[in-house]
């Protein structure tokens, strides 16, 4: 098997250069990172990991923390960060952290104590976490948020939920709704809230009031979208339409509205918020709001590992399908 020193040899380099390379060092040559890479792939040369954990004092890990019920948004942030970890030389491990209770702490300590990882990072809603914050805090961990809203040492990758939910109430009044609905995020997920303030200012601009009857606030599960929506259709006067600020409660919405027979997008339009596998699956496929969620898994691994800078511009998108409409005359 081949070592260090060969490579060394073969590139014309100090072992020095070549662990550089190797730990993805900065300081750097092209030409010479270029050598050694050729050397490398031309030796088929693998770093010894225990040697390289030994001389740099990294672990060479990262850890996602995350508690959400939406599957697809985790997956595809966790499929950005697995894959920018790669381009670096990291690995990343993933760990489910409760929302409440001593045990989260518990895993917490297991984790650091087994991997101690270079940094963490965490997804909504456990990037609104103070407990877990402070407790990252004290410890000294390096720590990167994905949309915290919350005062927080470490870095945030922000996103623009606000504007997103702006967008949302701007194409459901450019149909011609007048009377729309929102279910509204748990209290514990912070950045979404800023969807519906964004929402709140949709309606302001078009000069429409703001009834509370049709702010329902929903779980982000299924079920909850299909409470909420027997409030908003049992209204005296229904809303025309009704944006869920994620796609589960959505899907629970149509449900419901198939269920009293009415037809969506006529006789109800239905957005959601994420883009998830089951909108577009669904009947009729629903209107929704896309978030680059690889994109955001891989900035917040270079916020980690190279170090701070400008915070990158996100762009979410509607994406609109057939569950919004003009309303039914």
């Amino acid at each position: 098997m081949p070592s260090i020193h060969d490579v060394a040899a073969v590139a014309g380099v100090s072992i020095k250069t070549v662990s550089r390379v190797v730990n993805k060092a900065p300081n750097v040559s092209a030409e010479l990172r270029e050598r050694v890479t050729a050397a490398i792939r031309q030796l088929d040369y693998r770093p010894n990991q225990s040697a390289r954990r030994l001389a740099g004092g990294r672990s060479f890990m990262i850890a996602f923390l995350y508690n959400n019920p939406v599957a697809s948004y985790i997956s595809g942030i966790q499929a950005g960060a697995v894959n920018r970890c790669r381009d670096l030389g990291y690995h990343l491990v993933v760990e489910l952290i409760p929302l409440e209770g001593e045990a989260r702490f518990e895993i917490l300590e297991g984790l650091v104590a087994a991997l101690r990882p270079d940094g963490v990072f965490l997804a909504p809603p456990l990037s609104d976490d103070p407990a877990v914050l402070q407790w990252l805090s004290e410890r000294k961990l390096p720590c990167a948020l994905i949309a915290g809203s919350v005062s927080a040492q470490g870095l945030n990758i922000p996103t623009p939920e606000r504007a997103a939910g702006r967008m949302v109430a701007d194409h459901l009044i450019a149909l011609g709704h007048r009377r729309i609905g929102i279910i509204t995020p748990p209290p514990s997920h912070g950045a979404a809230a800023c969807r519906v303030d964004g929402f709140r200012d949709g309606l302001a601009a078009a000069g429409l009031p703001r009834e509370e009857s049709l702010f329902v606030e929903g779980g982000f599960d299924y079920a909850s979208g299909i409470a909420a929506g027997e409030h908003l259709l049992g209204l005296t006067k229904p809303p025309t339409a009704v944006f869920a600020t994620n796609d589960d409660m959505a899907l629970g919405l149509l449900a419901l509205a198939r269920r009293r027979g009415l037809n969506v997008p006529q006789h109800l339009s239905v957005v959601g918020f994420d883009d998830t596998p089951a909108s577009f699956t669904a009947w009729p496929p629903l209107t929704t709001v896309r978030q680059p969620l690889a994109e955001m898994g891989a900035a917040v691994i270079d916020s980690l590992i190279n170090g701070p800078s400008e915070p990158p511009a996100f762009r979410f998108e509607l994406v609109q399908r057939d569950s919004s409409a003009p309303p039914f005359p």
